[in-house]
């Protein structure tokens, strides 16, 4: 089965990945969708934040048999070090998308969405998106609990930080700090 990971990731966090790649651990093909959010001030365009996710993905995943579309030559990378221990078995793309989410299920007949709850706010968010999605779908949303050690960590608040010279090592993947360091570095 063929599951979507949307969000706007921007920048992709840790957080991220372990949703990422348990989801992995458990469908068969997961797309993660990077989705345009006209209410979220963006670092990155949407083709970086995919190139980033592609990158990232292939230092996180590990040996465990996923591909990840587009990265390291489509191959898995690293020694598993840090990966989530649930091994993912299935194939792991990356996409872009700037209209309705529920449209990108339709048209590339996906039938079921996976995002992360940190907490309750999430769900309180999270909830009426896929009550939505469904009535104008059909497709059903899966909830991962965020692993605690992430469950403070935003994209939002990872930007704030490394914006004022904060240390964000551990939070987002090595190509995400070097690149949001550079981005503040040169006044973003």
């Amino acid at each position: 089965m063929r599951v979507v990971c949307p969000g706007s990731f921007d920048p992709v966090t840790n957080g991220h990945l372990d949703i990422i790649t348990r989801a992995a651990a458990t469908w068969d093909e997961v797309t993660v969708l990077v989705t345009y959010n006209p209410n979220k001030n963006g670092l990155f365009t949407a083709e970086e934040r995919a190139d980033l996710i592609r990158r990232s993905l292939a230092d996180h995943v590990g040996s465990g048999g996923v591909t990840v579309d587009g990265a390291a030559g489509n191959s898995t990378a690293g020694d598993g070090a840090g990966a989530t221990p649930a091994a993912p078995r299935g194939r792991i793309t990356v996409d872009t998308w700037d209209r309705l989410l529920v449209d990108y299920l339709t048209e590339h007949g996906v039938t079921a969405m996976v995002k992360g709850l940190r907490s309750s706010l999430d769900y309180e968010y999270e909830l009426p998106m896929a009550q939505m999605n469904r009535r104008l779908s059909g497709a059903d949303t899966y909830f991962l609990f965020t692993n605690p050690r992430y469950g403070y960590v935003s994209s939002t608040l990872c930007k704030e930080v490394a914006r004022y010279g904060g240390d964000v090592t551990g939070l987002l993947p090595e190509p995400v700090v070097e690149a949001v360091t550079r981005k503040f570095a040169a006044g973003s």
